[in-house]
């Protein structure tokens, strides 16, 4: 496969991604059941897995040394919310999920 597309490729799914789960804010903050909450987390996370999967290709084929380490940068602080939204959830703790999303939603815009 030609290297160009793939890349290509990599950078379209994570746009796609990036706009899904800015649109999650609604399933994320309101009080789901046991098992509407199982869906939205694992959509989540698969969704967090192939954002890990691209990321990790545009990194590492990245020619700029500076753009390389401002995408991990970028990353770590991406799949770092993620992580913290997943954990408040199920904490159960509303409010500060609201805050750690729109955290999340900054880091996806920029």
């Amino acid at each position: 496969m030609d290297e160009g597309m793939e890349l290509k490729g990599c950078v379209c799914r994570i746009k796609s991604c990036a706009g899904q789960l800015l649109s999650m804010e609604e399933d994320l903050v309101t009080d789901l059941d046991d098992d509407s909450w199982d869906l939205v987390w694992r959509d989540l996370r698969l969704k967090a897995t192939f954002l890990y999967i691209d990321l990790s290709r545009v990194i590492s084929r990245s020619e700029n040394d500076e753009r390389r380490k401002a995408l991990t940068l970028l990353a770590n602080k991406f799949f770092y919310c993620t992580d913290e939204m997943i954990y408040l959830k199920i904490q159960r703790t509303t409010l500060i999920l609201q805050i750690s999303y729109r955290g999340t939603c900054q880091v996806c815009t920029y």
